[in-house]
């Protein structure tokens, strides 16, 4: 009798022990990792949107930054426009002529900042392939000849450049489409940077206008439609 118990202890033990050791299926690793893997590809997703979206953002306020940078430097540039003339053939001409693609004008505000003394400085639009507009500005020290070249904007639909003049006995001052006189200067200048139907509108006051016209001869103009703007600029939005 006991040896028929002892004999019946071992056979209930090796069912216990065979039921805790068997552990998972084949199917259940098989599911397991299809799980692991679909949280897996999901936090990948997720991480990289999270890139592209830091990426975009850095690189939206890089070029907001770089637009800021360069409304300063065409600002302090024209705001510097100096007094300089040059000799023509004996007679005496201003460095100051533009048109509605170009200006050009002697500064004392260098762009690149290294070199000392006056600059010339040419601004001009190009289109590219796409009919997308560029500000392109050449430097030269004047008495040098080492002229440098940087894009100012890109990617607009439209650039162009207005000029602003009052006459001795007007009133109300016009915007020009021109300015190729070689005496006066305009008292202000208009730049428009348009990009679908925003118009960035900056309106700049040259400091030396009146002291350089006081005895200068009105010239002649091409008069354009638009009406003047007050202040200095207009409401800048982006």
């Amino acid at each position: 009798m006991t040896h028929t118990r002892l004999q019946g202890r071992p056979a209930h033990g090796r069912a216990l022990l065979s039921a805790n050791e068997r552990g998972f299926t084949l199917l259940e690793l098989l599911i397991s990792f299809a799980i692991l893997g679909i949280i897996v590809v999901i936090i990948a997703g997720a991480m990289k949107v999270s890139i592209q979206a830091v990426a975009k953002g850095e690189k939206k306020l890089a070029s907001i930054e770089r637009f800021r940078t360069s409304l300063n430097v065409v600002e302090a540039q024209i705001q510097s426009q100096s007094g300089l003339t040059y000799d023509d053939n004996g007679e005496r001409k201003r460095y100051f002529k533009g048109d509605h693609e170009s200006m050009q004008l002697s500064t004392n505000y260098s762009l690149w900042g290294g070199d000392k003394g006056y600059a010339v400085v040419s601004y001009a639009v190009e289109t590219d392939r796409d009919g997308k507009q560029s500000l392109k500005a050449t430097e030269t020290v004047i008495g040098m000849d080492n002229p440098r070249e940087t894009t100012l904007f890109n990617l607009m639909d439209k650039i162009y450049f207005e000029y602003f003049y009052k006459g001795p006995t007007d009133e109300k001052g016009t915007w020009v489409d021109s300015w190729t006189d070689d005496v006066t200067i305009p008292e202000k200048v208009k730049l428009h940077l348009i990009e679908g139907e925003r118009d960035f509108t900056l309106i700049i006051p040259l400091r030396t206008a009146s002291s350089q016209n006081a005895t200068a001869t009105p010239p002649a103009f091409t008069n354009s439609q638009n009406s003047a703007l007050p202040g200095i600029f207009s409401t800048l939005k982006r």
